[in-house]
């Protein structure tokens, strides 16, 4: 018994270090982030430090006898919140995904050493979209949040699946299609829970159905009407094409007006020449005007 009271004596004469348990903070990306440094003790603080799990990380330190604040490694994002003698609260302003982690609050007086441990986890609200396919299938998604939304359906469906896709940076993506091919649900909603945000969407599955059929009843026209227009030009083309052909050739012919030289006197107007009935028997004009012309070059 004697031996226990001397270790607990001692024990009340050495230096206090104190961790106290987590404080975790969420906050959502892009707003502030406050860490408290609580102080349980009525005696003032003598030296207040933050720093984060790491090396390379922010450092900020304040010590009352020289009322002087030191910080290194931090961007103007992290800063105190108040003034550190009063209170030690830490601010991040504005959050992203690369302040989540551990910070500590290391907190000296003349009672001892004392630790807080703040775990900060940023949250990012996903972006949701209800879309459809060609397939009669709803699809509902919720990209890039943090942590993954939950996707549900009203009404429920045994044809409902999910798909989950992870990023680099921590954020999540979650795809839930429904099928409603054979459904006779006027509409269909899609419920996203998240930790940032619920957000419900719904979609009239009636007006969906005649948008498709329109959308695929005039694609098919406008096929068959492109279709029809070039079948028209081809065989169009082609019969022109046949008549010209089975026409021959065009014969052309070139009127030329004749002018007596100077040095030749006009002929007088005469009887023309008798010739037999012979001669007109292989008569071509187009032999006629080939002779003349081969007779004007000579």
């Amino acid at each position: 018994m004697a031996q226990k009271w001397a270790v607990l004596a001692v024990l009340l004469f050495l230096p206090i270090n104190l961790v106290e348990a987590h404080n975790r903070v969420s906050v959502e990306a892009g707003r502030e982030a406050v860490l408290h440094c609580p102080n349980t003790f009525k005696v003032p603080s003598l030296l207040v430090t933050w720093k984060r799990n790491c090396r390379s990380c922010c450092f900020l330190s304040y010590r009352r006898d020289h009322n002087e604040t030191s910080r290194l490694n931090c961007s103007e994002r992290i800063t105190w919140k108040y003034s550190p003698g009063s209170d030690p609260a830490l601010r991040i302003y504005p959050v992203d995904l690369g302040d989540e982690g551990i910070y500590t609050c290391e907190f000296a007086n003349s009672e001892g050493n004392f630790d807080f441990l703040s775990s900060l986890t940023v949250i990012v609200p996903p972006t949701v979209t209800l879309t459809h396919d060609k397939s009669r299938v709803a699809v509902c998604q919720a990209s890039a949040g943090k942590p993954a939304a939950d996707i549900s359906w009203i009404p429920a469906s045994s044809h409902s699946s999910e798909e989950e896709f992870r990023h680099p940076n921590g954020t999540v993506t979650r795809v839930s299609y429904f099928g409603w091919a054979n459904s006779s649900f006027p509409s269909v909603t899609c419920l996203v829970t998240h930790a940032a945000l619920n957000q419900t969407l719904v979609m009239d599955l009636k007006y969906t159905s005649y948008r498709l059929l329109y959308i695929l009843t005039g694609a098919a026209a406008g096929v068959v009407a492109v279709t029809g227009l070039t079948l028209c030009l081809i065989f169009g083309c082609r019969a022109c094409w046949l008549r010209k052909r089975a026409q021959g050739p065009a014969e052309h012919f070139t009127t030329r007006a004749w002018k007596v030289p100077p040095s030749h006197a006009p002929r007088a107007a005469g009887k023309p020449p008798d010739f037999p009935e012979s001669t007109y028997v292989n008569y071509n004009p187009r032999s006629i005007y080939v002779f003349l012309s081969g007779c004007r070059h000579k």
